[in-house]
């Protein structure tokens, strides 16, 4: 029976061990290396020792049994947050320039109550999704400019800073009356949320992007104007839900952001490319289009009828159409990842 020392000598003196490079072995690693050169890889196997502990990786049974591309770990909160992030976003950005320009107060002081919910809700479901406060924090211990998630969370912190000092003087002024302290802050908070609203609408675009994701990595060019668009449909319906209904701006911008959905839908179905399948087939591809369609097509035609007749119903009807497309949407898009993440070697829908 061979002992430990054996088997380590034998290992020491077996084939390649201890081999010293001759005339010929340096020929063949300059063909190789002009090989490399000219097809940019090379063809040729490499010698795997015997007993060497390197792994059998592969498509089918990954790197030591982990598959070669992870699923995202994000729940159900997610979603869900990069909805309330969008619309408080976007509804601070329109409030700020309904307050320059001296639009009805009552429009500006619902999109400051809209985003400031959103600084409420978003920390929430940032920190259900990551277990515990402390991971939170802990995302707040570095800047990496290099990193869209360290951006991401430093453009919530400075949105809710910014939107609650404005929501704040705004309860203040509303009981107390205006005062000189508390135009300091409005404006001050105001010009936060409006500085930080439109990146927090939209960061979670560059976010998904940023991965190898195929279904997202693919879009990462579109994604940022494509959720700050998506959350502007829902700001906007959400304000008219709370009564804003006589503003002919809110309806043109709803109508605006309507018109870019159905573009952007456009554009998506007429791209052939397989790692796009998760957005057009199956399960996610059908929450795609069921969104896409509430938020662009629907919303548009109702806004177009509600413009020549002039019903207050009909563009009660597109703004919850655009605010559930919206929210659809988003839920769409983390599944179709989930998706593409699983199944990325094979299209998933018919033969192109």
């Amino acid at each position: 029976m061979a002992t430990k020392d054996t088997k380590i000598e034998a290992k020491l003196n077996g084939p390649g061990a201890g081999r010293v490079p001759d005339a010929s072995s340096e020929l063949r690693l300059a063909e190789l290396r002009r090989e490399a050169e000219a097809k940019g890889s090379v063809a040729a196997k490499g010698i795997r020792p015997a007993g060497a502990p390197f792994p059998q990786a592969s498509p089918e049974t990954g790197y030591y049994g982990i598959p070669l591309l992870k699923e995202p770990a994000w729940t159900w909160e997610i979603p869900l947050y990069f909805f309330v992030g969008g619309a408080a976003g976007a509804a601070a950005v329109v409030g700020a320039v309904a307050n320059y320009t001296g639009a009805d107060r009552k429009l500006v002081r619902d999109a400051r109550w809209i985003a400031a919910a959103g600084t409420v809700l978003s920390p929430a479901l940032l920190i259900a999704d990551l277990g515990k406060p402390s991971r939170f924090l802990n995302m707040l211990r570095v800047f990496k400019p290099q990193s869209a998630m360290s951006v991401g969370v430093w453009t919530l912190v400075g949105f809710s800073a910014g939107a609650s000092a404005t929501a704040f003087a705004q309860l203040l002024s509303d009981r107390y009356g205006a005062s000189l302290p508390i135009r300091v802050i409005e404006h001050a908070g105001q010009a936060a949320s409006l500085a930080f609203g439109l990146p927090f609408s939209n960061y979670t675009g560059v976010l998904i992007g940023a991965t190898a994701i195929p279904a997202w990595n693919e879009n990462a060019g579109e994604l940022p104007t494509y959720f700050g668009m998506s959350g502007l449909s829902a700001a906007v319906g959400l304000l008219e839900l709370m009564g804003n209904n006589k503003s002919r701006a809110l309806e043109m911008l709803g109508l605006g952001a309507a018109l870019f959905a159905c573009w952007e839908g456009w554009r998506m179905e007429s791209r052939r490319q397989p790692a796009l399948d998760p957005l057009k087939y199956g399960v996610s591809g059908s929450l795609m289009r069921a969104g896409g369609l509430l938020s662009g097509p629907m919303p548009a035609l109702l806004r177009i009828v509600s413009v020549l007749s002039g019903s207050k119903d009909i563009r009660k009807a597109a703004s919850m159409s655009a605010v559930a497309g919206s929210l659809l949407k988003r839920i769409a898009w983390v599944y179709a990842g989930h998706v593409s993440a699983r199944d990325w070697k094979l299209p998933l829908g018919i033969p192109k």
